[in-house]
């Protein structure tokens, strides 16, 4: 593989925590990388882009990753009495917040001796968050302020049809659709062929005026009886993610509080396509807006150095991977 990058771009190593929150992989960077430059979360995140790209895919991408993985590089803080700043990544691009990722965070610096069981901020580039860690283990984040952009919007999907959904925001952008009647919930392969066609569409067409959608969201029933739905969601990265997503339940709270159908303070609980679960609901802000929160556990799964040898032709990540 050839590269502009210069071995002195590259550390010779990074140390990483890797967890699962309800299934879906998370890479918490703790130390090793440059922190990138900025005031805020947003320019840092910029800034990563720009002259550091090529550590996000070494660090997510095959031989030392692979394509489901979210890293979280760890940042100080930009506001006062946060415990960190936060950049989330997959395999393609940048986060403005990730739910289950954040939930990974904070299991992580529980696990390094970093946060103790309470309320703790975090700055994100889509703004300040908080999570408590429970004694039991479980996180509850309190996330950036969601909402309902667009109801009953209708596409035309090559190779699948007129599909008809709303469009949402918490922390990142959905397109939320229901589940084909025809459609398996277990088939993942046609779900994940179905909602690239409908990003693809999205991207093709725009909808709602715009917006910068990169998840999509398939709703059905859900097979658990705790459960209120079941969900499959396609990340910007293209690979689905195996949980219940917590921007998309945030994203999907607002929705149904549009629809008059979730009241604020009543439970949402969300499950995913791998069958694991989120408890969600919605409280307001002091300035109404509606506050999604979220709750699931996170588990370590890997507590690793990631090592980066000028003389490996893959340090910097498989093309394609």
């Amino acid at each position: 593989m050839t590269t502009d990058v210069s071995a002195a771009a590259v550390p010779p190593e990074i140390r990483v925590v890797d967890s699962h929150t309800e299934g879906e992989p998370t890479r918490v960077v703790l130390d090793g990388w440059p922190v990138p430059a900025g005031a805020t979360m947003a320019e840092r995140r910029d800034d990563l882009r720009a002259r550091h790209d090529h550590l996000r895919r070494a660090v997510v991408c095959e031989p030392r990753g692979h394509a489901a993985i979210v890293g979280a590089l760890v940042t100080p803080p930009v506001t006062i009495g946060a415990a960190c700043g936060v950049i989330f990544f997959n395999n393609e691009t940048y986060l403005g917040m990730c739910g289950h990722g954040l939930i990974g965070l904070v299991t992580t610096l529980a696990h390094v001796g970093r946060l103790s069981p309470g309320v703790a901020r975090f700055d994100t580039p889509a703004g300040p968050v908080s999570a408590t860690l429970g004694a039991d283990g479980s996180v509850t984040i309190e996330n950036v302020p969601s909402r309902s952009h667009a109801l009953d919007v209708t596409l035309d999907v090559p190779g699948v049809g007129r599909v008809t959904g709303d469009v949402g925001y918490g922390g990142n952008w959905f397109f939320v659709t229901h589940l084909p009647l025809a459609l398996e919930m277990s088939n993942v392969a046609e779900l994940t062929r179905v909602t690239q066609a409908i990003q693809d569409a999205v991207d093709a067409q725009g909808v709602a005026g715009g917006v910068p959608i990169d998840h999509i969201e398939l709703s059905g029933p859900p097979s658990r009886a705790d459960a209120d739905a079941r969900n499959f969601v396609l990340c910007s990265g293209g690979e689905y993610d195996r949980s219940p997503c917590g921007t998309g339940t945030s994203a999907v709270m607002a929705i149904l509080h549009a629809r008059g159908r979730l009241a604020v303070g009543a439970e949402w609980r969300q499950e995913s396509i791998t069958g694991s679960r989120f408890v969600g609901w919605l409280s307001r802000g002091e300035g109404g807006e509606l506050v999604p929160h979220i709750r699931g556990r996170a588990f370590i799964t890997g507590d690793a150095t990631l090592r980066f040898d000028p003389a490996d032709p893959f340090r910097l990540g498989i093309p394609g991977s």
